[in-house]
């Protein structure tokens, strides 16, 4: 499905608000002056502060990072498939357990992809 390009400077939350801060290595390929993000980027999730209900009590089980499972499929940046607006994701916990779909918003609207 085609969107518009994602940047370093996109607003990605995991599905329980904590912020998402994108890390390419990416510094070729720009969108409004800002580095384009592939799939196999790093998306550390800083600040999840979701818990499980365990017995009584409640155990932390906050996203830790983002996963993408569909970038773009017809372009490639630096070799990598290219994360779109549209592009469906997760946020994963530290034991591998996927928690939601990301929000994402502040993209750029000029340069689109699919």
């Amino acid at each position: 499905m085609p969107g518009p390009l994602l940047h370093v400077g996109a607003v990605l939350t995991c599905p329980h608000t904590g912020p998402v801060t994108p890390q390419t290595g990416n510094a070729r390929v720009l969108v409004g002056g800002l580095p384009v993000v592939t799939a196999t980027d790093a998306y550390p999730v800083t600040g999840c502060t979701f818990q499980v209900p365990v017995g009584a009590g409640t155990k932390p089980q906050p996203c830790v990072q983002l996963r993408w499972t569909t970038p773009a499929a017809r372009v490639l940046v630096n070799g990598q498939p290219p994360v779109l607006g549209t592009s469906v994701g997760l946020g994963v916990s530290a034991e591998g357990i996927p928690q939601g779909p990301p929000t994402v918003a502040g993209v750029q609207v000029r340069a689109v992809a699919s």
